[in-house]
């Protein structure tokens, strides 16, 4: 069970870091909390994100991707819902005239991170066009012989864990970068507008986005 070759690994793992490492609003939206929040902000929307993309996999493993990617009606409904979701965090953003309520010092708390976790999850669980890849993409790595179908499409699914090897480093220098922008009242408010104005236009993205 669970029998690859070397060459097999290499092309998922090749393929798994080349996805990781282009831009998406996933990356985006953890990009833009570290810069608002610092690298407490930056993990706690990272980790948000896995969960939400560990979601999916479940989904694929289910085969209940396969309805979005059938169904016009469910797409619609899921990228719609996750669309207006993206627009009203960036219009909390637009609308927030304390950079304080994102400070690194206040990031640090229970209560923070945990908000910042759950939009992560929301983001990535929200986006059907991350359901309808993982059912794209997955499916491409399940050999016969290697064990149950459902079994590998998780264990890939899974593993696509490089994304640790490409988003920490990315955070931790983001979060070098805080220090200096929440020492300048001005740049920190252009901040929160820059911030909103990335989570509308992604929102928009989503809602314009063909299956």
């Amino acid at each position: 069970m669970f029998d690859y070759s070397l060459a097999h690994w290499i092309t998922f793992f090749t393929a798994a870091f080349l996805l990781n490492i282009s831009p998406g609003s996933d990356m985006m939206f953890i990009l833009g909390q570290t810069a608002k929040g610092g690298v407490k902000a930056g993990f706690s929307a990272m980790f948000g994100i896995w969960t939400g993309a560990f979601v999916h996999v479940l989904l694929a493993v289910l085969g209940l991707s396969a309805i979005l990617a059938a169904s016009a009606v469910a797409f619609s409904t899921v990228k719609y819902i996750g669309a207006a979701y993206l627009v009203w965090l960036g219009i909390q953003a637009l609308r927030s005239r304390e950079h304080t309520n994102l400070s690194p010092q206040n990031t640090g708390t229970p209560n923070e991170a945990a908000k910042i976790y759950r939009q992560g999850v929301m983001v990535a669980t929200l986006n059907p066009k991350v359901a309808v890849f993982f059912l794209a993409f997955l499916p491409q790595f399940a050999e016969a012989g290697a064990g149950p179908v459902g079994a590998q499409l998780f264990l890939h699914g899974t593993l696509i864990i490089v994304a640790a090897f490409v988003e920490p480093p990315l955070i931790l220098i983001g979060g070098k970068l805080t220090n200096y922008l929440n020492e300048n009242l001005h740049v920190s408010r252009w901040l929160d507008r820059g911030l909103g104005a990335l989570f509308v236009g992604l929102g928009l993205k989503l809602a314009a986005s063909e299956r």
